[in-house]
């Protein structure tokens, strides 16, 4: 008897967009996750709608943006020209429909496939979208990308424009929370690449005259700024480039036509190019490109013809032409640094001496750390990285091409035991594990040579890959997977002082996350509940009939294998290590991990009396 499967026409399937996009979200809007990282489903969702948005402001039409978040419940509402009202459905509801491929209407536009909206509708528990023009308007609402009711032609006096609520779909997005500072970041950069445009979100204004400069001048501190902000603009381009006094690593924010290239591409390739081979030729002097680039806090942004992207989220340009009869893009920027930061330094000699100070001092420190660095990289080789301390995904393994994938992540351990257990809960594809021994060294106030003298630091550094570039991170997210006690969270607090100390920007670009697990496991015959919380606990007891068994883990080695999987898998925990706009990095370290402070004191026992207090009211 033969075991060949039979293939018939029975087998074929044709899925209409609704189902299409359902079955397989993350060819749409790449990962799903429950919001606690910048690049989760639901913010896909909000920049999709919100980029048809901004592409009206560009043409000129509606200079406010007003967006609510209530709960779950999403509202972008422009001022625009709003879509034609007898298409109000199909814009929603029709893949490859849409404006954007008339280029007399959009010229530069950010979604160009007709692809968003169709999503967003898709992927929502419920949608709704209205259009006004012309003292008239139309709407139309759907679950799930089901049309349930639909209002054409009705008289209005509203003004023009365009409002789209929607829900996402918690069958899809599961425990999902939107994070304001994630919104608020994305707003930010929106009013930064569009001077004069008002977003208002929950009440809140953003709105930037400035431009990218304004940009560099909310992630820099002016103290911390080695020169006065290059701001350059052309055409189709601006740059704004300065340099961090006490930064280690380079810190690039790239922009295609209003999108934030996260991962970079061919314009940022150009750039850092471009300004290695400007400076060099000012000074004539053949400087290394890491010396030149060392510390440099920089964006870009370029508005391209029909831009190819390499993922439908539009977080790398893959395009190589400019369009529009223009050169190529490396062409196209190479030009323009070279003509306007070469005049701008003739025009300013004291940056060009400042910059020039810090190229030279680069230089002696590299020179410095060369002979320490190639025993670093002797001593990792030596320490066989991939097979003792870093437990390595496939998708490192397999891809050669380098690029970061949206779903790979670090867990950062400490001791064989909870090694143990998130190694052999893992997915192989896309998690790996680096096991430290011990606990950290305390890295506040030290030089970068502490790096590669200290061999949890260089191999950790080593398996990141973010020695010279954060373009080159290896996992798109770190998770710190320590004890939830007094000693796992001084190893989380000596870990995030490395990062903040040598590579802030992994911090500022959201790619460090604490897992949280559960601290209790209350259960009866029936069924299992993990807690997080002492309140969660109560509620487990109360909900479970009985005297159910009670278990409260101690460290991560004491939850089997078995059970971690849920976890780190579909139901992962992690919170997002975010910085406080209000204080500066010197100032975070300083205060936590400096000598010993009454301040500090202080701190600690009101803190404690705090916690001591919630403790007593919820006993």
């Amino acid at each position: 008897m033969s075991n060949e499967t039979k293939y018939t026409e029975d087998n074929i399937r044709s899925l209409d967009w609704k189902e299409h996009i359902r079955m397989r979200p993350g060819m749409y809007i790449g990962k799903l996750g429950d919001g606690s990282s910048a690049d989760d489903g639901i913010y896909i969702l909000l920049k999709e709608v919100l980029d048809n948005s901004i592409d009206e402001y560009v043409m000129g039409a509606g200079k406010t943006i007003d967006i609510s978040i209530q709960g779950d419940k999403v509202v972008v509402r422009d001022y625009g020209r709003g879509i034609p009202l007898g298409k109000v459905v199909d814009v929603v509801s029709k893949m490859n429909t849409g404006g954007k491929y008339d280029s007399r209407a959009f010229k530069k536009s950010v979604g160009l496939n007709g692809v968003g909206t169709k999503a967003v509708n898709a992927l929502s528990a419920f949608f709704k979208v209205e259009s006004t023009r012309e003292g008239k308007s139309a709407s139309a609402e759907f679950e799930k990308g089901n049309l349930t009711n639909q209002e054409t032609l009705v008289e209005t006096s509203r003004r023009r424009g365009t409002k789209v609520s929607f829900v996402p779909d918690e069958t899809i997005f599961k425990h999902y929370k939107y994070r304001t500072e994630y919104v608020a970041k994305m707003l930010k950069n929106y009013v930064y690449l569009n001077p004069g445009l008002t977003i208002l979100f929950n009440g809140e204004k953003y709105f930037s005259e400035n431009g990218l400069k304004d940009l560099l001048s909310d992630t820099i501190n002016q103290d911390d700024r080695l020169y006065d902000i290059i701001h350059l603009k052309g055409d189709d381009i601006e740059i704004a480039i300065t340099h961090s006094k006490t930064q280690y690593s380079e810190e690039y924010h790239s922009f295609v036509n209003g999108q934030h290239t996260t991962q970079g591409g061919t314009h940022l390739a150009a750039f850092r190019e471009a300004v290695v081979k400007t400076i060099r030729e000012f000074y004539g002097k053949n400087y290394e490109a890491s010396d030149i680039r060392k510390s440099i806090v920089s964006a870009i942004s370029i508005k391209v013809m029909e831009p190819v992207f390499e993922s439908q989220t539009k977080t790398k340009l893959g395009s190589t032409d400019m369009g529009g009869g223009l050169p190529t893009v490396r062409t196209y920027i190479n030009d323009f640094v070279k003509t306007y930061l070469d005049n701008f330094l003739h025009k300013n000699p004291d940056t060009a001496e400042k910059l020039q100070r810090k190229i030279l001092q680069a230089e002696r420190e590299r020179k410095d750390l060369s002979g320490i660095r190639k025993l670093a990289k002797e001593r990792a080789k030596k320490a066989s990285l991939h097979n003792k301390k870093l437990r390595d995904c496939r998708v490192h393994l397999t891809d050669s091409k380098k690029d970061r994938n949206l779903e790979s992540t670090l867990f950062i351990t400490e001791g064989d035991s909870a090694s143990g257990s998130i190694t052999k809960s893992r997915d192989v594809n896309t998690q790996a594990v680096f096991s430290l021994r011990g606990k950290p060294l305390n890295s506040y106030n030290m030089s970068k040579k502490i790096v590669y003298e200290n061999e949890e630091f260089n191999l950790l550094q080593a398996a990141l890959n973010i020695e010279e570039s954060l373009e080159d991170l290896r996992y798109n997210n770190i998770v710190i997977a320590t004890d939830a006690d007094v000693d796992g969270m001084h190893i989380r607090l000596l870990l995030i002082t490395f990062f903040l100390q040598f590579f802030p920007e992994v911090i500022k670009e959201g790619h460090l996350y604490i897992l949280q697990t559960p601290l209790f496991r209350v259960r009866n015959k029936k069924e299992t509940i993990y807690c997080y919380s002492e309140q969660e606990k109560r509620d487990a007891i109360a909900k479970l009939s009985g005297k159910p068994e009670i278990t409260r883990f101690k460290g991560l080695g004491e939850i089997s294998p078995d059970e971690f999987v849920h976890f780190i898998g579909d139901d992962i925990r992690l919170d997002p290590v975010m910085l406080d706009k209000e204080r500066s990095i010197e100032e975070l370290l300083s205060f936590y991990m400096g000598k010993n402070t009454p301040q500090r004191q202080e701190f600690i026992i009101d803190n404690l009396k705090v916690e001591l207090d919630t403790v007593e009211e919820e006993m």
